[in-house]
């Protein structure tokens, strides 16, 4: 930043995902999928601009604040799961419980609960190792539920996964979705995956190319629409 080769990744981005919606970010590499993503997820602050999650205004949160939201109102899930490698299902579950002061006893039956939920409940004792790709991405999920996040931000989630697997794993997100009420933000560069979702941003070059609404008569449209006619800030409302 400031110097000569600074470079701008994302141009006059705006849009809002609205509370219980199932929302895709699509783009091919190089589009600036990840850095809209680290801003989604409170991991970058915006240079310009506004960005405001769940009322909450990024910008001018302190670090601490930051550090609560990615804790407890936002679920991450990666394409590479980044699971413990030395700790078995269970514990990587109830991590971020313990980051958050659960007491032990309570992170333990929540963290069998949600590993039963995505059928791993007699999986739980394993370390990742001895899990397949989809069994990892499955304890992931249940990680990213441990707190029980409004936002749910799954980055290339079936990216490492074969066909099948993938859309195993897309099942899970819309039953959270449709049953659990989870807001869920969806990056990938698959259109085909991205479809599958209820509305679909498409991203190049750092700006927004389309945007296609593929549900209609949700019940947040109405406001979404509203928004839009209001124009005004990006946010993610959780």
């Amino acid at each position: 930043m400031g110097q000569p080769n600074e470079l701008e990744i994302l141009h006059h981005v705006s849009f809002d995902v609205m509370p219980g919606e199932f929302v895709s970010i699509v783009g091919p590499s190089g589009s600036g999928k990840s850095t809209l993503m680290n801003l989604i997820g409170a991991l970058d602050r915006p240079t310009e601009g506004s960005y405001f999650l769940d009322g909450i205004d990024v910008e001018r949160a302190s670090d601490t604040d930051l550090s609560m939201i990615r804790n407890q109102k936002i679920g991450f899930v990666f394409q590479t799961y980044n699971l413990i490698s030395k700790t078995n299902a269970l514990r990587n579950v109830e991590l971020p419980m313990l980051y958050a002061g659960l007491p032990k006893g309570e992170r333990r039956q929540r963290a069998e609960e949600l590993l039963k939920l995505v059928e791993m409940g007699e999986r739980m004792k394993h370390l990742p190792e001895e899990l397949s790709g989809g069994q990892k991405q499955r304890v992931a999920i249940a990680r990213a539920m441990a707190n029980d996040p409004a936002i749910i931000l799954a980055d290339e989630p079936t990216g490492a996964l074969d066909t099948k697997t993938g859309h195993l794993v897309m099942n899970l997100f819309h039953q959270l979705n449709e049953e659990q009420g989870k807001t869920i933000v969806l990056i990938t560069h698959s259109p085909e995956l991205a479809r599958e979702t209820d509305r679909m941003i498409s991203i190049r070059d750092g700006n927004i190319e389309s945007e296609e609404i593929l549900k209609a008569d949700r019940p947040y449209e109405k406001e979404l629409l509203r928004l839009r006619a209001e124009g005004g800030a990006s946010h993610v409302a959780g």
